[in-house]
């Protein structure tokens, strides 16, 4: 109740609760900032006419204050939503997942949002539609293909869109597209000359499907060093990059005679399965058999024997990626390294040199 000779006030209908209070202005931060509002909106869209300090002093004011610039006036006023747009076969593998951390660490880096299409079977008419969608509805400045090569190659001649594209997979070749990946070959070739050095001449190859890009290429390159060195590139085991086929591929490899000295294999999760049928079938690695994987991830290090690999780093792919797109969209602007990300051989416990008979 309200105190003797008081009145209580009524709330005014429609009226917002006295909590409620309206978001900063760029005049509410021009004023704590003591410049003008033309200055906040420099700062706010990036401009580089703005003294240093007096650009610090104006984040300052808007961190203080909350403000939050209004994107479509942004857009507006810079002809950038300072979006990019990413169209992703699949969420699960290590890969894609190392690829999408280094887009969106590098994109907050630069100042851009990034939007997420995923898409589970990827056809060319799918890609076009997100593309569509991505380029139009939702206003993105570029956007990132991250999608097998041979289903972007078919979708050359019905894409049109009107902003930057990068597809992070290398085998996609066309004056439409730039394409950003990493090099298996400076790795894979450490990784095989380390084996040849070590004794092995037995060296097979559980590569991955082979509608694959990424397989084809590390396929390519096992034959390559073989012939290089005077060896015979005489099996490769097909496998669907999973640990289960990985394994499947190891009960053939303990089963042959003569047996190979050494496999490598076109990704860490076909090398763990494919040593655990090897262990199964009692077959030492690496003393029966030496094992090398491709990508590096996190289980590489803690398997047993701990697995030698070609490290290579998706993340920077990614990051690459969005410095290509940014490159594009403001020619001149200094982002960093740009271009393939070399890969590198990592010896550890499931390779070692021939001993005993399997010399």
């Amino acid at each position: 109740m309200p105190p003797p000779g008081s009145e209580e006030s009524a709330p005014v209908p429609g009226a917002a609760p006295a909590s409620r209070r309206r978001r900063p202005s760029m005049a509410d931060v021009a004023t704590v900032a003591g410049v003008s509002a033309q200055t906040v909106s420099r700062v706010s869209n990036g401009r580089e006419n703005v003294d240093p300090q007096t650009r610090e002093r104006v984040r300052e004011a808007m961190a203080a204050l909350g403000y939050r610039a209004n994107s479509a006036a942004r857009s507006l006023a810079t002809g950038s939503f300072r979006s990019i747009g990413v169209i992703a076969s699949t969420l699960t593998t290590f890969g894609a997942q190392q690829a999408l951390d280094g887009v969106a660490d590098e994109a907050r880096r630069l100042g851009y949002d990034v939007m997420l299409m995923p898409l589970k079977a990827p056809s060319p008419e799918e890609i076009s539609g997100a593309a569509d969608v991505m380029s139009g509805r939702h206003n993105v400045d570029a956007i990132v293909v991250c999608v097998e090569s041979g289903v972007v190659e078919s979708l050359f001649g019905g894409l049109h869109v009107d902003v930057p594209i990068v597809v992070t997979d290398g085998g996609a070749r066309h004056p439409r597209f730039t394409t950003v990946d990493s090099d298996p070959e400076p790795g894979l070739r450490a990784a095989l000359t380390h084996l040849i050095s070590g004794g092995h001449t037995r060296i097979w190859h559980a590569g991955g499907p082979p509608d694959s890009h990424s397989a084809i290429h590390r396929r390519q390159i096992w034959e390559q060093v073989l012939r290089e060195h005077g060896l015979p590139a005489q099996t490769c085991l097909l496998t669907n990059w999973s640990s289960e086929s990985g394994h499947a591929a190891g009960l053939l490899v303990g089963a042959a005679t003569p047996r190979p000295t050494a496999v490598v294999c076109a990704n860490d999760q076909t090398a763990l399965g494919l040593v655990r049928a090897l262990t199964d079938l009692g077959v030492r690695v690496p003393d029966d058999v030496s094992v090398v994987g491709f990508d590096d991830v996190e289980a590489a290090r803690f398997s047993v024997p701990r697995l030698s690999t070609v490290r290579h780093d998706i993340q920077e792919v990614g990051r690459r990626a969005v410095r290509t797109l940014i490159q594009e969209l403001s020619p001149g602007t200094e982002v960093g390294p740009l271009g393939l990300v070399p890969s590198v051989f990592v010896d550890r416990e499931s390779t070692a040199p021939l001993t005993g008979p399997n010399l």
